[in-house]
């Protein structure tokens, strides 16, 4: 807890237009290196009846200062104290993009196994278990930023906009390096989870093998199925927008089955 005379701990999640009257909450988890920035277009976009709060990790803008994390088991530990600190009743959704997608579907299994109130939806973009792309990563430790940047680079896991000046690299390789060092951390156990799952994807990511997306529909007793829209591994940039609209269908849909 942060005393008074003690330094004050940056948020986990943080939303531009928090507001009390939404009926709905929406998670955002970012990509590999990623910051709550990724997601600050949302709020303005997505339906009035949804709150958006983006995941801000350790090591990066307001917390550079902080650690960041090399072990998948503490990060989750951590997120599920920090999420459900968040909650007040509400449902809520969790959406994931990438890196984002494996702390989004881990973290709904753990909210779930412990006894948590868990999402009504949870949103996966770009990843799926048993991906190449994934194991490709297991070596990241022991490489340096160079091999680290040509590596994730085959598999278009950067975006294009990443700086490459000197002074820019070197305060983002510690946050994409230990992203990547936690996906490598993560061990598949075909884990489920009792909330609906919707999948999104590009039609040109290359780390998506074809048919790689339907792997969620073994992972949850309601599959809404796989939506894929032109572009990379970051096609999501151009389509923020048919993607909220997507979330929220399912989520009224929900919300509605159970009124």
């Amino acid at each position: 807890m942060t005393t008074g005379t003690g330094p004050r701990r940056a948020p986990w999640f943080s939303s531009p237009d928090p507001s009390l009257d939404a009926e709905a909450q929406l998670f955002l988890f970012p990509h590999a290196g990623g910051t709550s920035l990724t997601y600050r277009m949302w709020a303005a976009t997505v339906s009035s009846g949804i709150e958006c709060r983006a995941l801000q990790l350790p090591g990066r803008q307001e917390r550079l200062d902080e650690p960041v994390f090399t072990r998948i088991e503490p990060l989750l530990a951590e997120l599920q104290e920090a999420l459900e600190a968040e909650l007040d009743g509400r449902p809520y959704v969790v959406f994931g993009h990438s890196f984002g997608a494996l702390l989004a579907y881990r973290l709904t299994v753990e909210i779930e196994r412990n006894g948590g109130q868990g999402p009504e939806l949870l949103g996966v973009s770009g990843w799926a278990p048993g991906l190449v792309a994934s194991k490709e990563l297991e070596g990241v430790a022991d490489m340096t930023d160079q091999q680290i940047l040509d590596r994730v680079a085959e598999f278009g896991l950067i975006p294009d906009e990443v700086p490459v000046s000197r002074d820019m690299l070197a305060a983002v390789m510690p946050s994409l390096r230990g992203d990547f060092v936690v996906a490598a951390d993560y061990t598949e156990d075909g884990a489920a989870v009792s909330c609906p799952i919707a999948a999104y994807g590009g039609t040109s990511d290359p780390t998506l093998e074809p048919g790689a997306l339907e792997a969620w529909a073994g992972l949850t007793p309601e599959f809404l199925g796989a939506t894929e829209f032109p572009g990379d591994h970051f096609y999501l940039f151009e389509h923020a927008l048919a993607v909220q609209n997507s979330l929220d269908r399912h989520l009224r849909r929900r919300l509605a089955a159970r009124a």
